[in-house]
């Protein structure tokens, strides 16, 4: 199930799913140890005698949103039956390692009634329920989760009351017992005060309401490492909600959150108002994602986790990137250095980025291996040591290097963009020799002998190795960009190696990746020792490749032929509409009949087309496909504004992941380059 709401800062991230159910908690870094992992805490109403846990399915309509330009959310339930509404907002907080709720517990009946709220925590610390501890705190009247150096302490407040009406601990998912929640759904809590293990645990909160009125409750859950203690002490962050109240939490980090989205006040030209709500919204996902060591996360929704055991949640080098790139060019210069700082950091000493990194920069789970057991394809014999040379004289296999090239040279294209847009000599110099040579350098000489192409590597889906169109093209962006600092920092002969490298790449795309039979560039080639070069024609929506990154111009006849080809052989032709990644796409597929529906439609494959035509776009008529692009993105969001990466192609519905980073920075980046181009075409 998607994430219908997440809110979060650098250090603390929660989301929650459909029926308002929160599913993840990241602390204390962004997608890095979810301490509830894709499990349900849930919140619970009892009143007349009736009890029901706040879900669709129970009776209850509910509409989830963000308040505008922030990182708050409001959600609205209402139960008929039942005649009660609640509106919830809730943060975490914009500095603190803190999420705050407040309910407006509406009577719709004119009678008054006695109503009482729980709220179920449902943690498996660090990832894992094993060893963990729920436990009565009676210094705050609230329970404390706990294993480790990392607590949760969840509070409620109705009026100026603080602690829990009642509230109860126990173990879930052992010896026949489903979970404390249960305990709740008669109206009364078995108090008991410490429970360890695989843990559970509730609070309530009892308020009264008058006839046809409302009463106010809030609850928080404070993160910290210890129990007690000056620094980083649930206890003393509770104080804190409770001597400065929780609205206090909340409007600060309204405040905040809406004077850093609106601080460049945007112009949109002629793009309908909501393009622009949701522009400001994909802006606030990309913050919302970058942890506070750097690393920009893919993802945050674990839901993904049943597929294969694994998740979103790590830092892809080339999503980071984009995401990156995004944020700069709509005015935020600081945000993207730390990203910029972390790969820096985890460059290897060759000069290339792994495959993907955690938030805290290890090295993320990989389906890459460090070995071809085919041993067809050629390899630069300069990426392979004595060593591994020696190896392979006795083995029957070929040393091959685990990565997507892509993702370091877009590293480099994205940092020159960020230094051409704000000239901070300071803070780019120390990563021109860290990041720029020793990756420029990499580039430069990780070339396929036969064909001077980019040797092989994984492609952007990371499913085939090979030598890709859409890998070139970054190759020669990041080479380009490369050159470009070379020159700015003094270094003219290295600029021009550099450039050299980046033409002769541009030049072998020519003779091999560009196929007349084909009328297009080919998605890829794989060279054998033999020195064939097999040509893979199949159809992939990320030749926009060949454009993108400055490789070719998006006018070229040849790049327009590709753009065309892609356009019409690879839409979806439901009533869903949008573009596949590629013919017969098995990732997530919905159906075999590929002539109708080649593939799941994937939002950024559809942004691509209308960068395409944006860039080709000679006068303002010729703007309005990528306008009906970007309107049919809008339509594609989530109530509360968060992007998918894939829909399927009947229903519509989201699939895989939501919010997705990429799909965020995709539609932001579409958006800055219509409006530039609106104005250049003025």
């Amino acid at each position: 199930m998607p994430r219908h709401l997440s809110l979060g800062n650098e250090r603390m991230l929660v989301s929650f799913d459909a029926d308002y159910r929160l599913r993840d908690l990241y602390y204390p870094h962004i997608g890095s140890e979810n301490h509830v992992g894709g499990a349900i805490a849930r919140t619970g109403v009892h009143v007349d005698g009736e009890f029901h846990w706040l879900e669709r399915a129970a009776g209850w309509s509910i509409a989830i949103g963000y308040e505008p330009d922030t990182l708050v959310g409001r959600v609205e339930a209402r139960h008929e039956e039942l005649g009660l509404a609640l509106v919830f907002t809730d943060a975490v907080d914009f500095h603190e390692a803190l999420y705050v709720r407040e309910i407006a517990v509406r009577n719709l009946r004119p009678t008054p009634r006695a109503v009482r709220l729980y709220f179920h925590q449902n943690f498996a610390i660090s990832n894992s329920e094993l060893g963990d501890t729920a436990a009565f705190d009676p210094k705050t009247g609230g329970v404390v989760h706990f294993k480790g150096a990392r607590y949760f302490l969840a509070n409620v407040m109705v009026g100026s009351t603080v602690g829990a009406s009642d509230w109860a601990t126990g173990q879930k998912g052992v010896g026949g017992k489903e979970g404390t929640f249960r305990d709740a759904e008669d109206g009364v809590l078995g108090k008991n005060p410490i429970a360890q293990g695989a843990v559970d645990s509730v609070l309530a909160a009892a308020c009264d309401v008058a006839a046809g009125g409302s009463a106010a409750v809030s609850y928080w859950i404070a993160a910290g490492q210890r129990w007690e203690g000056a620094w980083d002490g649930v206890r003393e962050l509770d104080a804190k909600v409770v001597a400065r109240k929780p609205s206090t939490f909340l409007a600060r980090t309204r405040d905040y959150w809406r004077l850093w989205v609106t601080k460049e006040n945007q112009d949109f030209a002629d793009l309908p108002e909501p393009l622009g709500d949701l522009y400001n919204r994909s802006l606030l996902v990309l913050r919302m994602h970058l942890d506070t060591g750097g690393a920009l996360i893919a993802s945050t929704d674990s839901d993904i986790i049943s597929f294969a055991r694994d998740t979103y949640s790590y830092c892809w080098p080339r999503d980071g990137a984009l995401a990156a790139r995004a944020i700069d060019a709509a005015g935020y210069e600081t945000p993207p250095l730390t990203f910029f700082e972390f790969c820096a950091d985890h460059l290897t000493d060759q000069g290339y980025l792994m495959h993907k990194y955690t938030a805290e920069g290890a090295l993320g789970s990989s389906w890459h291996p460090w070995i071809d057991l085919a041993a067809e394809d050629a390899v630069p014999e300069g990426r392979r040591d004595d060593a591994m040379l020696a190896r392979e004289a006795t083995a029957d296999y070929t040393v091959q290097l685990p990565i997507q090239e892509d993702e370091t040279a877009l590293v480099v294209w994205a940092l020159w963009k960020h230094f051409e847009r704000w000239r901070n000599v300071e803070a780019v110099r120390g990563l021109y020799g860290r990041l720029v040579k020793k990756a420029a350098r990499f580039l430069t000489r990780y070339r396929d002998p036969t064909t001077r192409l980019p040797g092989p590597s994984y492609d952007l889906w990371e499913e085939r190795r090979g030598i890709a169109t859409f890998t070139c093209g970054a190759v020669v962006g990041g080479l380009e960009a490369g050159a470009s600092f070379a020159r700015v920092f003094g270094e003219a002969d290295i600029a021009a190696e550099y450039a050299a490298a980046a033409n002769d790449i541009r030049r072998a795309m020519e003779a091999h990746l560009y196929r007349p039979e084909l009328g297009r560039f080919a998605r890829r080639v794989n060279v054998r020792r033999s020195g064939e070069v097999v040509v893979d024609a199949t159809l992939d929506s990320s030749l926009a490749g060949a454009f993108t990154f400055g490789a070719f111009a998006a006018d070229d006849p040849r790049v327009v032929a590709t753009m065309r080809a892609v356009e019409t052989g690879l839409a979806c032709k439901t009533e869903v509409g949008g573009v596949a990644r590629y013919a017969n796409d098995p990732y997530f597929q919905a159906t075999p009949e590929i002539e109708r529906v080649p593939g799941n439609p994937w939002l950024i494959c559809s942004l691509w087309l209308a960068e395409h035509k944006i860039a080709t776009a000679r006068q303002r008529a010729d703007l309005r496909p990528a306008v009906e692009i970007l309107r049919w993105v809008d339509s594609k969001r989530l109530s509360s504004g968060l992007l998918p990466e894939q829909l399927h192609p009947f229903t519509g519905e989201p699939l895989s992941v939501a919010p997705l980073a990429w799909s965020h920075a995709a539609f932001v980046s579409c958006v800055l380059g219509y409006v530039a181009k609106y104005r250049a075409l003025g």
